[in-house]
């Protein structure tokens, strides 16, 4: 199968690394934004007088864009290549914490998340599709460690909203400053993701294609001759890891979303504790994911997800049924070690289908799973309204079992 990375001139391996490294950096400033505002939740939902049900409506203000924005982001990466698209969207993002800080009402939110969703949307397919391509063209994995980096960016965005929580800081300020130091340093560290002249989804649908599948109008694999069986075997991949990634991000969107009202509302804990489920989740995400490409390579991706599912579910099912503020956060850090290496694995995969052109595949598969992120939270916030949130939080320790049932889709 043909890569995307294939070029006639190869960038050399220091252009690759520091490549690697810028976009590590933008999944970790684009995280460290939207975490920054996830921490500060329990506070705009006492601030505003919103109840559940309302509060899960603003959320869903992010999926909408962000479901806009992924019909979008492949075709403006293949028109202007994924560089570009990532380094306007995440430092479009970070300004956008500007607009939930000065939200006076619930409408007024609710928008603020559908431009802060559209802009994930664009970043997280952009920022992707510039990892894959530098992992083919190093020839060794490093989505894991992309990945890490995001997870660190939520740590460092909880633990600061957190810290804003706990000396009072009111979320206008908080958000007002983050948004600036994040811009600023982003634009600064994005300069050496690879450009149009080494960008392999630039032109994507005539640069990355199986040999034996074609693209259509819109990019879209279509068989050429001979081909349809391999075109259907990666068709029905791609719908495997979407499922895959899916399951995951309705998890890790349940506990950057909820985890902090549980924490405050049902366990009565502080404000500062609030928002330490979320940095327990993204430490162990972090640790797990710079670790997640030796681990992979020893034990296959295949065992390593499934083995993860059930750490994901023992650590939802402690963080749910304790009364104590501090086992609910070790429980939500467990849940973090499980899901760790789903997004990265499950992304190099989908990049990797054959059968199907690659950046296809992933805009595919990032779509489909950014649903669970972004649609997750704002439905449980419903069914929270109509039962209990605990409750509610139990369907993510359900959603990681279809991971261990379909977690051969990964395999290589």
């Amino acid at each position: 199968m043909s890569t995307l990375g294939e070029r006639a001139e190869t960038p050399s391996v220091a252009r690759l690394r520091r490549a690697r490294f810028a976009a590590l950096f933008v999944f970790f400033a684009f995280s460290a934004a939207v975490a920054d505002f996830l921490a500060r939740i329990p506070q705009f939902k006492e601030d505003l007088d919103l109840d559940d049900a309302q509060l899960g409506l603003a959320l869903l203000g992010s999926p909408v864009g962000a479901l806009v924005a992924v019909q979008l982001a492949g075709t403006a990466a293949g028109r202007w290549g994924s560089r570009r698209v990532a380094r306007v969207s995440v430092i479009g993002g970070c300004l956008s914490l500007l607009l939930p800080a000065f939200a006076w009402d619930l409408p007024s939110l609710a928008v603020g998340l559908l431009v802060l969703g559209g802009l994930m949307g664009f970043t997280d397919v952009a920022a992707n599709a510039q990892g894959v391509a530098i992992e083919q063209q190093l020839r060794r994995p490093i989505m894991n460690s992309l990945h890490g980096g995001y997870s660190l960016g939520g740590l460092f965005g909880a633990l600061v909203g957190s810290g804003a929580a706990a000396l009072g800081i009111t979320p206008r300020v908080h958000l007002s400053i983050m948004a600036g130091v994040l811009a600023v340093a982003v634009w600064v560290g994005s300069r050496a993701l690879l450009g149009p002249a080494d960008d392999p989804h630039v032109r994507a649908t005539e640069t990355a294609r199986a040999p034996d599948t074609t693209t259509d109008a819109d990019g879209a694999p279509a068989p050429a001759e001979g081909g349809l069986g391999r075109l259907l075997a990666g068709y029905r991949a791609v719908v495997l890891l979407a499922l895959i990634g899916l399951c995951s991000f309705v998890g890790e969107g349940a506990v950057a979303d909820w985890s902090g009202v549980h924490l405050r509302e049902t366990l009565d804990s502080s404000a500062g504790v609030a928002g330490l489920g979320f940095a327990g989740m993204s430490v162990a995400m972090a640790a797990g994911r710079f670790a997640g490409d030796h681990v992979v390579e020893r034990f296959g991706p295949v065992r390593v997800l499934r083995v993860g599912a059930l750490i994901a579910a023992l650590g939802m099912t402690i963080a749910l049924v304790t009364p104590w503020p501090a086992v609910s956060v070790l429980g939500f850090t467990l849940f973090g070690i499980g899901v760790a290496p789903v997004a990265p694995v499950t992304f190099s995969a989908a990049g990797n289908t054959p059968g199907v052109p690659a950046a296809w595949a992933i805009s595919r598969v990032t779509g489909i799973a950014y649903i669970g992120l972004l649609a997750g939270p704002p439905v449980i916030g419903f069914i929270a309204h109509h039962t209990s949130l605990t409750t509610a939080l139990a369907i993510p320790a359900v959603l990681v079992a279809v991971i261990a049932l379909t977690a051969g889709a990964v395999r290589r």
